[in-house]
């Protein structure tokens, strides 16, 4: 691990032309591993070690590494909440209660993400006999033109027919697919899987933390944040919201929100960006290259709590 973690940063500052002992660094952690047993716990922690290893070792000289979901939280001003990551194959639904990931409570994994809708769109256009072999082609038709059914029965009934034009491959017209494609986020089964859907996923995250007792005050998880590029798509927000108020019982369901991604598919960018404008940066967030040496002597005691 430590050999390919040093390989692509020095490929990232290289082509970049900076030298890393000049600036701190963030660095966001992918959400791995995410059980709450003990070897979950140490794989995660051997990860973020080695990572600081790589880093200091290349004479970083502050290094702060936050999970993904915490930083598209923290884009949305807020420390507590859940956060849905609609990632490349999975998607994750985060609880994180004051910036940490409550992994005591679970987080709840559904395997499709991205590239199962834009598979699924691909299928449906070739059901028409519209062809078109690139996925990235197909993706940027998704990003363009499906959207989610307030309800998928009524949208049915519609004429839904719409096109676009895509540079160098002309132009494509669509009209159930639109939001066909992204209705296997709630029935799974269209698309082939037998997984749990996202509102499935999401209730069940509530009810852990409700049943966890966290605090007296359960409004921090009734906001449910969106992130990850397929989060982007029209009218998710609104029937997530609707199918958790229906699923749910009154006395869980009050007062949910659910918001779509405040910065679009650069959340957790800008939540990063946000954090390393904090005056009190380099001294609250980071990790120091001496630091790290004194108190782990390479062993990885610095860090086991903050996991």
């Amino acid at each position: 691990m430590y050999a390919r973690l040093r390989h692509f940063f020095s490929t990232i500052y290289t082509r970049m032309q900076i030298k890393p002992s000049t600036q701190p660094v963030i660095v966001v952690l992918p959400l791995c591993h995410s059980d709450d047993t003990e070897s979950a716990r140490a794989s995660r922690k051997q990860y973020k070690e080695t990572l600081y290893s790589v880093l200091f070792d290349m004479n970083v000289p502050a290094v702060c590494a936050v999970d993904q979901a915490v930083l598209s939280l923290y884009a949305s001003k807020r420390t507590s909440g859940i956060v849905v990551h609609i990632g490349f194959n999975t998607t994750s639904v985060v609880p994180i209660f004051q910036g940490r990931v409550m992994y005591e409570i679970g987080v709840e994994t559904v395997g499709q993400g991205a590239l199962k809708l834009t598979g699924f769109l691909k299928e449906l256009m070739q059901r028409r006999n519209i062809s078109c072999e690139s996925l990235y082609t197909v993706r940027t038709i998704k990003e363009k033109l499906c959207y989610v059914a307030a309800d998928y029965e009524a949208e049915l009934r519609k004429d839904t027919q719409a096109s676009c034009e895509i540079d160098g491959e002309g132009c494509f017209t669509l009209s159930e697919e639109r939001f066909k494609t992204p209705e296997i986020l709630f029935q799974p089964h269209m698309g082939g899987m037998r997984a749990m859907g996202l509102h499935k996923a999401v209730s069940l995250c509530m009810d852990h933390c409700y049943v966890s007792g966290t605090v007296g005050d359960d409004s921090w998880y009734k906001t449910v944040i969106l992130a990850g590029g397929s989060s982007c798509l029209p009218g998710l927000p609104e029937r997530l919201e609707k199918e958790l108020h229906q699923l749910l019982p009154p006395y869980m369901s009050e007062g949910i929100r659910v918001l779509p991604p405040s910065f679009g598919t650069d959340s957790a960018w800008f939540g990063a960006k946000m954090i390393s404008n904090v005056s009190t940066f380099t001294e609250a967030w980071c990790a120091k290259k001496k630091q790290f040496r004194q108190k782990t002597g390479r062993s990885g005691t610095l860090f086991a709590n903050s996991w």
